[in-house]
C-alpha cells in the first residue's frame, strides 16, 4: 500500500463573530488558503488531482460545491476538479482522510484536503429551510423518541457529562488550560508557519487567531467569557447580509497530501503536520 504524507499545511487565523473576517466571502476566504498553499511550495495546481472541502452549511455563499468554487477563484485550472463533503463538526478533518485514503488507494498522486465555514454569513441552522421540510423523517424522530427525542448539542454535552461523571469545574478548567496553551502558543510564534495573513481592509491584515482569550486564570477567563457573550454584537457592515449578527467563525486550512516517493512535481515541501 502506498504511504501518503501531508506536505504542507496553511490556514486563515480563525475568526469570530462579527470579526475581522466579516467582509470575507467564505469561497474568497478559502481561495487564499490554496493560492497559498501552491505559492509557498512552488505547486503546479494543474498536477493536483483533486481538492476535498469540508462545509457543513452548504447554502447561500456556501452552496453549489464550494470546493470547485474555490478552485475557480483561486485561479487554479478549470481541469482541476474539487467536492465538498459534510461531515458536521468533522468535516475538514475527514477531507484530509479522503484525500490520504485515495493517495493510499492509488487513485491519487496530489489532493488538497481543506474546509471553510464563515457562519457571520451562513449562520448555523441555515441549511435547514422549514417551509422545504425538515431533515429528520418521521421514523428517525420515532427512533429516539422513547430516549427523549432528539436533542440539540447543548442538551447532548449536559447527558455526555453526566454519563461520564464531568463536572463543570472539571470542564472550566480544562477550557481555562486550553486557551492558556493556545495564547503561550501564539506568543512563542506556533502558529506562524501555518497563518496566512489575509487583509481586514486597507493595508491592515489579521494573522492572528481571534477566539482565543488571554487569560491567566480560569475564573479570568470565564469572566472574560461572559462578558463577551454578554456585549453587543458589532453592527454589521451595510454590504453584509442579515446574517452578519449571527455568530462567526472562519478558517480554511488547506493540506496536500502526496505519495511517498510520488513524481518530482509532488515533492515541493516538508512535511509539518496537520492544523487541528
Amino acid at each position: 500500500m502506498t504511504t501518503a504524507v501531508i506536505v504542507d499545511a496553511v490556514r486563515t487565523a480563525g475568526g469570530k463573530r462579527n470579526g475581522k473576517l466579516r467582509n470575507w466571502h467564505p469561497v474568497e476566504l478559502a481561495a487564499e488558503a490554496l493560492k497559498a498553499i501552491a505559492e509557498r511550495n512552488q505547486l503546479d495546481p494543474s498536477v493536483v488531482d483533486d481538492v476535498i472541502m469540508g462545509c457543513v452549511m452548504q447554502v447561500g455563499e456556501q452552496s453549489l460545491n464550494i470546493g470547485r468554487n474555490a478552485v475557480l477563484t483561486a485561479g487554479w485550472p478549470e481541469s482541476v476538479p474539487a467536492t465538498t463533503i459534510d461531515r458536521q463538526c468533522g468535516s475538514s478533518q475527514q477531507s484530509l482522510h479522503f484525500a490520504a485514503q485515495g493517495v493510499m488507494a492509488g487513485a491519487y498522486d496530489i489532493a488538497v484536503a481543506a474546509g471553510v465555514e464563515v457562519m457571520t454569513r451562513t449562520p448555523m441552522g441555515s441549511s435547514v429551510v422549514r417551509d422545504l421540510g425538515f431533515p429528520f423523517s418521521p421514523r428517525m424522530m420515532a427512533r429516539f423518541a422513547d430516549r427523549g427525542g432528539l436533542v440539540g448539542q447543548g442538551i447532548g454535552a449536559e447527558m455526555i457529562a453526566d454519563q461520564w461523571g464531568i463536572s463543570r469545574e472539571d470542564l472550566d478548567a480544562f477550557s481555562a488550560q486550553s486557551h492558556q496553551r493556545a495564547a503561550r502558543a501564539t506568543a512563542e510564534g506556533r502558529f506562524e508557519n501555518e497563518i496566512i495573513p489575509v487583509a481586514i481592509r486597507d493595508d491592515e491584515q489579521n494573522d492572528t487567531d481571534e477566539l482565543i482569550t488571554r487569560a491567566k486564570t480560569k475564573k479570568a477567563l470565564i469572566d472574560a467569557k461572559a462578558n463577551e457573550s454578554a456585549a453587543p454584537d458589532a453592527a454589521p457592515p451595510a454590504a453584509a447580509p442579515a446574517a452578519a449578527a449571527a455568530p462567526a467563525a472562519a478558517a480554511a486550512p488547506a493540506t496536500p497530501a502526496a505519495k511517498a516517493g510520488a513524481p518530482p512535481s509532488a515533492q515541493f515541501a516538508p512535511a509539518t503536520g496537520a492544523t487541528k
